[in-house]
């Protein structure tokens, strides 16, 4: 429960300052389009750059050490804001927030996954991830709220004082730490950047996260083109409910009759859920496309990270999640770029559609992937 309260936390600064400060930067800086779109992308390469090395850091620090310093100095980064005045500072400011993100959502996971009993795992993370996907809804709701009523500078602050209560939670948790927590060998290999063991599930992720950057990148343009912005929060709202309904039940079948049970239909739903957003011209079938989204998607990365756990042993938890998650953000990064030159293309609904070509293409994908781990698995006992 602490881990996935400092979880929580952690992601509603997170994504509080993913929708805020692109506002800021044009209000504040009178930056462009341009500009405000970079203060996410620093954050992301920052993130992407640190997560080959999270798994090595964690094996070194230590998984108390690695949360601790992670969660002060992420906190740290965020009270900063307040005394940011120039834009380039704001920059450099943003790539520094992105290393401590990146290995603070990487050992969060990694000691979530030691403290779960093996065969609840999939439960267990479902509901740990539950606290990331609550908190996509809760930090833009909260934070563009408040800044209608407070200056940026207290938003800052009180995002700041969010990230105390995390670091105090921090100093409780007694994570399982693995066989080895110092590596003696001073040479570096690749093993100690990525976890191959995890990388085909990765994959996997990569693609979903692909085709759900247009969700997260995207929702609210198409919405104003299509003349339903006032509707596209409550998007977000049965997309979360949605979530949250689902989840006890896709855990626990999850855990008791193997992944395919739920992969399978989350990936059809979540690719039904694109195809009837993409046609939307009421605010009723928008939200129908967010629940569907919601239950296919919501799934979805839960279960991916448990299998990326599950494919190497406890002391390679931190490599097997810094790699999901290396796979994963540059599906963000990169299907935010592609979709993004779609949408300028063939427009908003063409993108939608593409995007669920994607689902459609990672349905294919998972299906190779787990064919040749249960082929590789046979020829073992056989052997």
């Amino acid at each position: 429960m602490m881990a996935l309260s400092i979880n929580f936390f952690v992601f509603l600064v997170f994504y509080s300052l993913l929708t805020v400060l692109p506002v800021y930067v044009m209000d504040e800086f009178g930056g462009s389009g341009a500009e405000a779109g970079m203060v996410t992308t620093i954050f992301l390469i920052s993130a992407i750059i640190i997560r080959p090395f999270s798994g090595k850091i964690i094996e070194a620090w230590g998984k108390k050490k690695s949360l601790v310093v992670s969660v002060f100095l992420f906190g740290v980064s965020a009270f900063l804001y307040y005394f940011i005045r120039d834009f380039s500072w704001l920059l450099g400011l943003r790539f520094f927030h992105g290393i401590w993100f990146s290995i603070a959502s990487t050992v969060l996971v990694s000691i979530a996954a030691d403290l779960i009993p093996q065969k609840r795992k999939g439960e267990g993370l479902g509901y740990f991830a539950m606290s990331m996907n609550l908190a996509v809804v809760a930090g833009p709701f909260l934070a563009l709220a408040l800044i209608r009523f407070i200056p940026y500078d207290i938003l800052f602050l009180g995002l700041a004082v969010t990230i105390v209560v995390a670091f105090v939670f921090s100093l409780w948790i007694k994570p399982v730490e693995g066989e080895s927590i110092v590596n003696t060998s001073k040479r570096f290999s690749w093993n100690d950047l990525i976890e191959v063991r995890a990388v085909p599930i990765a994959v996997v992720g990569f693609l979903t996260a692909f085709a759900y950057s247009g969700i997260m990148s995207f929702i609210s343009i198409y919405a104003k083109e299509i003349g339903l912005f006032e509707s596209v929060s409550y998007f977000f709202v049965v997309f979360a409910a949605a979530m949250l309904l689902s989840r006890p039940y896709t855990g626990r079948l999850f855990d008791r009759r193997g992944p395919d049970s739920v992969i399978y239909p989350s990936l059809a739903i979540f690719l039904i859920g694109l195809i009837i957003l993409s046609i939307t011209q009421s605010s009723a079938v928008l939200l129908l496309a967010g629940g569907l989204i919601g239950l296919g998607y919501g799934a979805l990365l839960p279960c991916f990270q448990t299998m990326a756990i599950g494919s190497a042993p406890r002391e390679r938890t931190g490599h097997s999640t810094a790699t999901f998650f290396i796979f994963y953000d540059l599906g963000i990064a990169i299907g935010s770029v592609v979709l993004g030159m779609i949408a300028a293309g063939i427009g908003f609904t063409g993108l939608y559609l593409f995007s669920g070509g994607m689902v459609l293409i990672t349905i294919f994908v998972y299906r190779y992937v787990t064919r040749q781990k249960r082929g590789q698995h046979v020829e073992v006992l056989e052997g």
